[in-house]
């Protein structure tokens, strides 16, 4: 016999079987779709990120007590927001206070636009919005904005393409890029804001020089919609 870990999944209700299904069909519509959808979230980053020692163990004959000390002032923390349409980074953008539906519409009108100048024009004319459910997302004004400025062609809780509740492991920011940014964050201590602003900085920088790992995240998609159509819409991570 030998040890494997648990993997932890999102748990899932009974009516998110049927929206994931109907959304991954739809991407696995087009095997190109990928490259014209661009996918949005939001992160937050603090002094300490996050540590685990449910694995960690120390080895001896005796019980040695072992600490781990956690540094709880002060602290600070940042809201990141990122984009990845197919190979490109957008971002990091910092969100100043906490996520509103009037702050994101401001951003949505005023920050995105410029955002996307140095995307390809033919890209942009066709690019698909996608965020996840957030009560933020969904207010009146930014529905009316997204189906304006992406008229059919954006994803979300009531957009034209439902993006099914409980599914971040169908985006790269959260199967990906969330967890490669922070660690490259966390890879020192970080004793002010400034210093974590500009650790995340620096970590977007090289994510973007990446040439080759953005792109197969993205495409990956792809295979991950498949193991959900064939996982009947349920959990399919610890098949993959």
């Amino acid at each position: 016999m030998y040890p494997y870990h648990v993997q932890r999944v999102q748990h899932l209700l009974t009516g998110d079987f049927a929206e994931r299904l109907n959304f991954c069909r739809w991407l696995n519509g087009s095997r190109q779709l990928h490259r014209y959808i661009m996918f949005t979230d939001e992160a937050q980053f603090n002094r300490d990120g996050v540590n685990n020692t449910h694995n960690s163990h120390v080895w001896g004959d005796e019980n040695s007590h072992a600490t781990v000390e956690s540094n709880f002032q002060p602290r600070f923390n940042a809201n990141m927001w990122c984009a990845v349409p197919d190979d490109q980074l957008i971002g990091h953008f910092i969100l100043e206070g906490h996520l509103t539906g009037e702050a994101h519409l401001r951003f949505l009108q005023e920050t995105l636009p410029q955002l996307m100048e140095n995307m390809p024009l033919d890209k942009r004319s066709r690019m698909y919005f996608q965020h996840d459910g957030a009560p933020p997302h969904s207010s009146r004004g930014i529905t009316n904005f997204l189906n304006h400025r992406f008229p059919g062609r954006w994803i979300g809780r009531c957009g034209p393409h439902h993006w099914p509740a409980t599914s971040p492991e169908l985006s790269p920011l959260d199967y990906c890029v969330w967890g490669w940014m922070k660690e490259l964050v966390y890879s020192g201590k970080l004793e002010t804001l400034d210093a974590l602003h500009g650790r995340v900085l620096d970590a977007a920088d090289h994510i973007r020089n990446s040439e080759l790992k953005l792109p197969r995240a993205t495409r990956a998609v792809h295979n991950r919609a498949a193991a959900c159509v064939a996982a009947g819409g349920g959990i399919f991570e610890n098949q993959l």
